[in-house]
């Protein structure tokens, strides 16, 4: 069983930042993606960024430039830095891991509970 504690959402001004966290436990064998969705009122969830384990990172074309991905593989964590914020990335937030539990191996997505993030204008 994998289990993922989020923290860092909140209220922000337009242009502000925020950083995200997320920290994976249990029994984790592996992990070999992690990464950020985001789901406004009304609308799909969507790919934020994601991250691999060998560091390789992939944006939404909304965000590129703006929010920064990364992630510390002896803790599984990952880090979304968000910076210059608009109303429009007002959303709950939620990471995703892509792992391998014990005793199963079989890659497996798990999801956290989400963090609202509100940009006021």
């Amino acid at each position: 069983q994998v289990q993922l504690v989020e923290s860092g959402g909140g209220l922000v001004q337009a242009g502000g930042s925020l950083r995200l966290s997320c920290a994976a436990s249990g029994s984790i064998f592996s992990i070999s993606l992690m990464g950020w969705y985001r789901q406004a009122p009304g609308k799909q969830r969507e790919l934020v960024a994601t991250v691999t384990s060998g560091g390789s990172t992939n944006y939404a074309d909304s965000v590129k430039g703006r929010f920064t991905i990364s992630r510390d593989n002896a803790k599984n964590t990952a880090l979304l830095q968000m910076n210059s914020l608009k109303p429009e990335d007002t959303a709950v937030y939620y990471c995703n891991v892509r792992a391998r539990p014990r005793p199963t191996y079989i890659t497996t997505d798990y999801w956290g509970q989400g963090t609202q993030v509100t940009v006021s204008s």
